[in-house]
């Protein structure tokens, strides 16, 4: 799926892809550390648990016609998003929906879901 620049895709399980225009997305990478703090120590024992957690905000104007497809994607159940950073396509859970119908301005934020049949 050759992605431009500012174009954001996501569908829900078995459906077509729906294209978001003029969209951003920012996208925050975290390890999965494990931390223990030793008491009388010179400070925590940190253990690297090799794991990532991706969390993406994708930003932007849409229409309420266009917001109310993204609102059947989130209600549908295990929605699917198109990283454009890495160019790969990855279950996800929408952790919230924000929309302002006045000036068209939306929010959502997407973390992706690891599927334990990938290991």
């Amino acid at each position: 799926m050759g992605m431009k620049a500012n174009e954001c895709w996501l569908k829900s399980e078995g459906s077509e892809w729906q294209r978001i225009q003029g969209c951003n997305v920012h996208m925050k990478i975290a390890r999965r550390i494990q931390r223990t703090v030793i008491r009388g120590g010179e400070g925590d024992d940190l253990m690297d648990e090799g794991a990532e957690s991706a969390v993406y905000t994708v930003t932007g104007k849409m229409s309420m016609a266009e917001y109310k497809e993204i609102l059947s994607i989130f209600r549908a159940g295990q929605p699917w998003f198109h990283d454009p950073f890495e160019d790969r396509q990855m279950k996800v859970v929408f952790s919230n929906i924000d929309y302002d119908s006045a000036t068209g301005d939306y929010e959502f934020t997407l973390i992706e879901d690891i599927d334990p049949d990938d290991d």
